[in-house]
């Protein structure tokens, strides 16, 4: 699929009106209600402003890219905004952020959308891009130019070359709904570990699943191993390695400052769970506060499926029956009330 499959001219505002970040969310929620993409606005611009709460999208040089993956989105659909002036969007470089691409993704989006939405997060990583993107004069010219790198970006990721005279770090990058972040990180990671002349291995743990996962050998090969993640990834596997941990936005932030801490293995070596309580105590340099959000992330992430499924068997308990518990009631029906006793009473719990 074509990212222009999801991002269409009824999805373009190139003349953004909005001031500062809620009347930015607003707008760009009207674009994509405007064009059919929503069956609950309300639901969709909460789940919008939610994830703005876990980590701001304005990822910086003036990009922002505002997302959530929910049921109250009919169509998967990318909404473009622009403002010239610039909006003041709390960017991760504290600028004003001037192209919006807000990504709406059903809850049941299959993998060839998010690979397209994938795509679309390498292609804004490019500085020739965004300087084309805030040129442009019409929708039509919008289009052409994610055709154009849609296009000569297209090719499936190939593997891992690694050279002997050069050091080799291995990454991996995960955000709670792997849309975006996910793989900025990576392309910035990437990006910067060919300038600095570092051969790296990225894993992106996004919507569609791991890709380009580490091996045994790759972990074994490397020096260090940066991990920028705001939800859990798998750890154990990194036993006896230096390994960076941060939030995701660092490695789109600060892929550098992360690349030379991982070549002077600036970084305590990690244990992993069944190591013995002495061991466990040298990993205590970790944020508190960092370990909670991960473990708290992961865990809405894996109950999800839970509160989606109660909240249909509830609803449809209400179709055979208003009071689905007392059985003197003239609207009582058994079948209503298995459905909310497995919906409410059981997933719900």
């Amino acid at each position: 699929m074509r990212i222009t499959e999801l991002l269409t001219k009824d999805t373009i505002n190139l003349s953004l009106s909005s001031s500062n970040k809620l009347d930015t969310v607003e707008e760009l929620v009207s674009v994509l209600e405007k064009a059919g993409k929503l069956s609950d606005r309300a639901e969709f611009k909460q789940q919008i402003l939610n994830r703005e709460e876990q980590s701001t999208t304005g990822i910086g040089d003036g990009i922002a890219i505002p997302h959530a993956k929910t049921k109250a989105v009919k169509q998967p659909a990318i909404a473009f905004g622009r403002s010239v002036c610039g909006i003041e969007y709390e960017s991760l470089d504290g600028q004003p952020s001037h192209l919006f691409f807000m990504i709406a993704a059903p809850e049941g989006a299959n993998d060839t959308h998010l690979q397209a939405l994938a795509r679309l997060s390498t292609i804004l990583m490019r500085e020739e891009v965004r300087k084309q993107l805030l040129e442009a004069k019409t929708e039509d010219d919008i289009l052409s130019i994610i055709n154009h790198y849609d296009e000569s970006d297209k090719e499936e990721e190939k593997p891992t070359a690694t050279h002997d005279d050069k050091p080799f770090v291995v990454a991996v990058t995960a955000c709670p709904t792997g849309i975006a972040h996910t793989y900025m990180s990576a392309d910035s990671l990437k990006s910067k570990a060919e300038e600095m002349g570092v051969d790296i291995k990225v894993e992106t743990n996004g919507s569609g699943g791991a890709k380009n996962v580490l091996t045994a050998e790759d972990i074994e090969k490397a020096i260090a191993v940066i991990v920028a993640a705001d939800t859990n990834v798998a750890m154990s596997r990194f036993s006896g390695k230096h390994v960076i941990e941060v939030p995701v936005a660092e490695g789109i932030r600060k892929p550098k400052e992360l690349i030379d801490r991982a070549l002077k293995q600036e970084a305590a070596i990690y244990k992993s769970n069944d190591s013995s309580a002495d061991d466990q105590e040298e990993q205590k340099g970790k944020s508190i506060g960092a370990t909670i959000y991960k473990h708290l992330m992961s865990g809405v992430s894996n109950m999800l499926p839970f509160v989606i499924g109660g909240g249909i068997l509830i609803a449809l308990g209400f179709l055979f029956g208003v009071n689905a518990h007392d059985p003197n009631d003239p609207s009582y029906s058994v079948i209503a009330e298995a459905l909310n006793t497995i919906g409410g009473g059981n997933a719900f719990a």
